[in-house]
C-alpha cells in the first residue's frame, strides 16, 4: 500500500513538474485545478505540451511507454498535436543479461542450448519493454528467432497496471470532462492488450492461424511457429529476411511498384477484418516487411501477432453499412445503423446526430477524396458518436488503430494513395456477397442443427395457418393451386418482410423463424396440385 502510494505521488510530481495543467481544458473542474497548483512553481520551459506529456511517459518507465503508445492510437480522445506526438515514444530498453536469457531458455525448454540449438547469438537482435529476442539456429540448419519474456515483467506490469486503474477512476471523478475521457475503459483495453503481449503460446497460435489464412494469397506472410519450442514465455518462429516497410529507397531500388505494395496493405486490411475476421491489431512500421523476392508480385512480411482483433458478424455488418453510407454520403443511415447496432443509445435523436455527421463529413467530402485521410473521417465519426454516449467497444478500437497505421504506411510508401478507391469497392462486394440468397441459405443450414428444437415447436402452428389459410370461407375460395401460390407468396413476402426488420441489414441473422418461413413460402410456390 504505502509503495502504491509512493508511487502515486512520484508522478503527480513528475507531472506538476512538466506542467501537465497546460493540457487541462479551460473549463476544468475546480478540483482538478486545485491539484494542479504546485505546477505553477515550475517553469514550463521551450517544449509544447505535447511534447512534456510524451517526456512525462518516458521518465515513468516502459510500462507507461506502451500505455502512451496506445493512446496516440486514440485521435478521438486527445487533440491532433498530442496524438501525433505519442507516436514517437519508443519501446526500446537495455537488454538484460544473455546468460539469464540463455538460462530462461534451458528451463522453458528442457535441455540445454547447446543440444537444443545448432547456433546461439548472444548478442540480442532486440530488446523491448516486454521481452528479448536473439537469434539462433535449428539442428536441421533453419534459421530462428528466440523471443523471451523479460525476467520478473508480469509483476511489474501488474503494479503499473493496478496504479493505472486507480488514476483512470480518479479521473472518472472529474465531472463530465473526465467521464468524456473514457478513462477507465481506456486502462481496460490497455490491461487487454498487454496481459495478450505476456503470453507468447496466445502469440504463437495468433501468428498460426493469420499464417494459415494467407496460405493461398501470397500477398502477406508470416513466419513460421516452431511449436517444439513454444511456451507461455518462450517463442521460437522462423527468422525472416525483409526491407523495414519504412526503408522507402530500398524498396524503390528493388524495382517494387510502390503504388500496387500500398494498395495491396489496404487489401489485406479489408482481407483480414471482413472475410478473415482476424486481422493483425498491431501494424506499426517495426512488425512490417517488404519482401525481396518477386518483385512482379510485392509480398508483405508481418511479424508479433500478440495483438489481433476480430468483430462480431454484427459489428462486421454496421461497420460495412456505416462506410458505405459515408461513401454515398447517406448520413441519416450512418447515423441509423449506430443506434441500431447498439454502439449509441437507442433513444439518440436520429435527425440530430445525422445533422452532427452531415457537419463533420461535408466539409472533408468538399477536397478531392485522393487527399482525404479515410482513418481520419473515421476518427472524426467516432469522436461524433462518442459525444452522443457511444459506447467503448476494444475491437472497434482496435480496428480504429489498425486503419490509422495501414493508411500511414500506405501514404509514407505512396503519397497519392486513394484509400478510397482501393475500400469502396471491396465494401461493395462483400456486402452483396454477404446477404446472397447462396449465403442465406448457407447460413439456414449451418444453423439448422442449433434451432431444431424451436422450429419443431413451429411446425405445428405454421400447419394450422397453412390449413386455416387453403380453406378459406366458400366465398373467397380460389383454385386449388392459386390458393396455393397466394399463400406461398403470403408466407415468403411475410417471412423476407419480418427477417429484414428484424435484421435492419446490419443486426443480420437474428432468429432462424423469418428464414424458416422464406423457406417454406419458396417451397409453397414451387410445389405443384
Amino acid at each position: 500500500m504505502l509503495t502504491s502510494l509512493f508511487r502515486l505521488f512520484s508522478l503527480w510530481l513528475a507531472a506538476c513538474r512538466l506542467r501537465l495543467d497546460d493540457l487541462l481544458p479551460e473549463r476544468s473542474p475546480w478540483l482538478l485545478r486545485l491539484v494542479f497548483v504546485p505546477a505553477l512553481v515550475f517553469p514550463r520551459g521551450k517544449q509544447s505540451a505535447a511534447q512534456r506529456l510524451r517526456r512525462f511517459f518516458e521518465v515513468q518507465g516502459p510500462i507507461f511507454i506502451k500505455f502512451g503508445q496506445l493512446l496516440s492510437t486514440r485521435p478521438d480522445l486527445f487533440e491532433d498535436d498530442v496524438a501525433r506526438e505519442l507516436q514517437f515514444l519508443q519501446d526500446r530498453v537495455p537488454p538484460f543479461d544473455p546468460t539469464r536469457f540463455r538460462q530462461i531458455v534451458e528451463e522453458g525448454l528442457g535441455g540445454p542450448v547447446g543440444e537444443l540449438f545448432g547456433s546461439f547469438d548472444e548478442k540480442p537482435l532486440a530488446s523491448a519493454s516486454l521481452a528479448q529476442v536473439h537469434a539462433a539456429t535449428l539442428k536441421n540448419g533453419c534459421q530462428v528467432v528466440i523471443k523471451v519474456l523479460r525476467p520478473g515483467i508480469q509483476r511489474q506490469v501488474e503494479r503499473d497496471l493496478r496504479l493505472l486503474e486507480t488514476i483512470a477512476r480518479l479521473i472518472n471523478l472529474a465531472g463530465e470532462l473526465g467521464r468524456r475521457l473514457h478513462a477507465p475503459e481506456v486502462v481496460a483495453d490497455y490491461r487487454f492488450t498487454i496481459e495478450n503481449e505476456l503470453n507468447l503460446q496466445h502469440e504463437a497460435a495468433n501468428a498460426q492461424k493469420i499464417r494459415d489464412n494467407f496460405l493461398d494469397n501470397p500477398v502477406n506472410y508470416t513466419p513460421e511457429v516452431i511449436w517444439d519450442f513454444v511456451r507461455p514465455n518462450i517463442l521460437v518462429t522462423e527468422r525472416i529476411r525483409g526491407i523495414p516497410v519504412t526503408d522507402r529507397a530500398a524498396i524503390l531500388a528493388q524495382g517494387t511498384n510502390l503504388q500496387r505494395l500500398a494498395e495491396i496493405g489496404v487489401e489485406i486490411f479489408f482481407t483480414q477484418v471482413f472475410e478473415h475476421n482476424f486481422f493483425h491489431a498491431d501494424m506499426h512500421p517495426g512488425n512490417i516487411f517488404v519482401s525481396t523476392e518477386n518483385i512482379d508480385k510485392p509480398q508483405y512480411i508481418s511479424i508479433d501477432c500478440a495483438i489481433v482483433g476480430s468483430l462480431t458478424d454484427q459489428e462486421r455488418r454496421s461497420l460495412s453499412a456505416m462506410l458505405l453510407g459515408v461513401f454515398r454520403r447517406d448520413y441519416r443511415r450512418v447515423a441509423e445503423v449506430q443506434i441500431e447496432s447498439g454502439w449509441v443509445a437507442a433513444d439518440t435523436p436520429v435527425h440530430k446526430f445525422e445533422a452532427e455527421i452531415r457537419t463533420v463529413c461535408e466539409p472533408i467530402f468538399a477536397r478531392p477524396l485522393s487527399e482525404i485521410s479515410f482513418a481520419g473521417m473515421l476518427v472524426e465519426l467516432f469522436r461524433t458518436a462518442r459525444r452522443f454516449d457511444m459506447q467503448v467497444i476494444p475491437s472497434l478500437v482496435l480496428l480504429e488503430k489498425t486503419i490509422i497505421n495501414i493508411e500511414g504506411l500506405g501514404r509514407q510508401l505512396y503519397p497519392e494513395l486513394d484509400l478510397w478507391a482501393t475500400a469502396k469497392p471491396f465494401l461493395e462486394k462483400w456486402s452483396k456477397q454477404h446477404y446472397s440468397l447462396r449465403r442465406l441459405i448457407r447460413e439456414f443450414r449451418r444453423h439448422l442443427p442449433e434451432h431444431m428444437d424451436q422450429i419443431a415447436e413451429l411446425i405445428p402452428q405454421v400447419k394450422q395457418a397453412i390449413h386455416n389459410l387453403a380453406n378459406p370461407p366458400a366465398a373467397v375460395e380460389l383454385p386449388r393451386p392459386q390458393r396455393w401460390r397466394a399463400i406461398g407468396a403470403a408466407v415468403l413476402g411475410g417471412g423476407a418482410g419480418f427477417g429484414l426488420a428484424q435484421a435492419g441489414l446490419v443486426s443480420g441473422i437474428s432468429s432462424l423463424l423469418p428464414w424458416t418461413l422464406v423457406v417454406v413460402g419458396i417451397w409453397l410456390l414451387v410445389r405443384r396440385g
